[in-house]
């Protein structure tokens, strides 16, 4: 009964409410409470620090919710060895990558990865913003860029340059940029990742950086979106070349400012920072860097 109390604490803290985690479990808000209070006198400490708006968990509970995905991973990984041989993945694994990336390479090794071990099944959130791996429970996390959480577990892939680019359609109407001040007369497409408007584009290299501020009739918070618009020759767009590169290489979509290009940054494989992965999700993650480092 303890893991299943300790499974319900994590639903909780992941779901944000017991009435949350309890819709999920099939549980009702009463028993789901009195679990939660059994789970507290059993170790004999306040896990969680509830209001009528919001919980929060204490020191202990953060302790418990880093160890426990920890030891529930196991128990899942020993349960799936016990029924099915010690060669069969089985159990849930949550996914988190941005839009573009997410909708192409991700989405199609996920739907890899899943017809060979049919016992896994696979949430993948496709988000461009900030996302919280331990506190969504996310087992692992696609992302561009330098970490801020140094709590995380990082595996770095190939370095990737941002690409500058327009579709011919929209070159032929408005002309190229010659130098980057040339984009503040330009339609440029611009990305939204959480509450941070990226319009301040950076070029050259880091010893001599070039900041060019940008506008544009359209903003999204979604990458794939704002790389449809891109090809649809509405205007310019600074993305990642795991995006773009296949569409430079078909012609769809034009380099601009090569030469002006700010160096390349990695691409992150986050986990959680539990000392162990669980084997899905280790064999998961191994199958995406592959994926990733292919794509050209």
């Amino acid at each position: 009964m303890i893991l299943a109390n300790i499974a319900l604490f994590l639903q909780i803290v992941e779901r944000g409410s017991l009435v949350a985690a309890g819709r999920e479990a099939g549980l009702s808000s009463t028993t789901v409470s009195e679990r939660l209070a059994a789970l507290e006198a059993h170790f004999g400490v306040v896990l969680l620090n509830r209001t009528t708006r919001a919980i929060s968990l204490t020191e202990e509970g953060r302790t418990l919710v880093e160890g426990a995905k920890h030891v529930l991973s196991e128990v899942d990984d020993l349960e799936s060895r016990i029924r099915w041989g010690a060669q069969t993945l089985s159990g849930p694994i949550r996914v988190s990558a941005p839009s573009d990336i997410g909708r192409t390479v991700v989405s199609a090794e996920i739907n890899r990865f899943l017809a060979e071990h049919p016992g896994i099944s696979v949430e993948l959130l496709l988000s461009d913003g900030y996302v919280d791996v331990v506190g969504q429970g996310f087992d692992i996390a696609v992302r561009f860029g330098p970490v801020t959480d140094s709590s995380l577990r990082v595996r770095s892939l190939s370095p990737r340059r941002r690409v500058l680019c327009a579709s011919p359609a929209y070159i032929a109407q408005n002309g190229r940029p010659k130098v980057p001040i040339d984009l503040e007369e330009h339609n440029c497409l611009v990305m939204r990742f959480g509450l941070n408007l990226d319009n301040v584009w950076r070029f050259g290299a880091d010893s001599n950086p070039q900041f060019v501020t940008v506008r544009g009739d359209r903003v999204a918070n979604d990458g794939a979106l704002v790389r449809q618009w891109c090809l649809a020759g509405y205007g310019i767009i600074l993305k990642s070349e795991l995006d773009v590169g296949p569409d430079i290489k078909s012609g769809n979509l034009v380099e601009l400012l090569p030469e002006h290009a700010q160096p390349a940054s990695p691409v992150q494989l986050l986990y959680p920072p539990s000392r162990a992965q669980p084997r899905r999700a280790r064999a998961l993650g191994d199958r995406l860097a592959e994926a990733l480092e292919g794509r050209s």
